[in-house]
């Protein structure tokens, strides 16, 4: 590469930046529905189709934030896991959770706009599943790995549910049992959902020593996805 290509790649990223900062600091005050690339560029005084070369339309623009949100909340939630990779699989668990909960308290726009309303009009594309499955595929591996070392529990399930249960195992994760899959996605709803409440205000007034309520809370998710292990904790 050149030396101007250089140049002209570095003040690329660093326009893209700005723009997603810009769009960032927008959500934080108005909400996703409110995005509007004339007012970002308006914000750094670019013209509009200047603007429309980084990112051809507000959906484009929506995308990028949401796939680094949901990068940033996966690396979050991986470097936890990787500072407890020696302890039990509950634990390890509870870790991962944990930087979720950090992660979202840190950052409660991004969150919503991942995990908040949907967005009127747009429609996530399937550039944004990977990174949407960081956290479940490392929840799902601490549960694979007790699965294959010391075992898990396995919560018997309803006749009605077994098809959709292994529908599930065989998407999801084919390695594991069904009874397994299908808690596996409850508690992927029910963790996110603790999140979402205490994020959005519904434990106002309800809930006080929150950090204590929602370890509680996962570890006992955990042991509902079988992760139950008497001296091994």
């Amino acid at each position: 590469m050149s030396t101007a290509q250089g140049a002209r790649a570095r003040a690329r990223i660093e326009v893209t930046s700005a723009i997603k900062d810009e769009a960032r600091r927008q959500l934080a005050a108005d909400g996703a529905a409110k995005l509007s690339l004339r007012a970002v560029a308006r914000e750094l005084g670019m013209v509009s189709s200047a603007l429309y070369r980084y990112f051809p339309s507000r959906d484009d623009l929506l995308t990028a934030l949401i796939i680094d949100a949901y990068d940033s909340l996966g690396e979050a939630a991986e470097t936890a896991h990787a500072a407890v990779a020696d302890v039990g699989p509950l634990r390890r668990w509870v870790a991962v959770c944990e930087a979720a909960r950090g992660w979202a308290l840190r950052r409660p726009h991004e969150y919503a706009l991942i995990y908040g309303s949907p967005v009127p009009g747009y429609q996530a594309p399937d550039t944004t599943v990977p990174a949407a499955s960081r956290v479940g595929l490392l929840l799902m591996g601490i549960v694979r790995d007790a699965h294959r070392s010391v075992g898990v529990a396995r919560t018997p399930i309803p006749a009605e549910l077994r098809p959709e249960a292994d529908r599930l195992a065989a998407d999801l994760a084919p390695d594991l049992p069904a009874e397994v899959s299908v808690a596996l996605v409850a508690a992927w709803a029910q963790v996110f959902g603790l999140i979402g409440f205490e994020l959005f205000g519904q434990f106002n007034r309800v809930v006080e020593d929150r950090e204590t309520f929602f370890r509680y809370s996962v570890s006992r998710i955990g042991h509902g996805v079988g992760l139950v292990f008497p001296g091994n904790p």
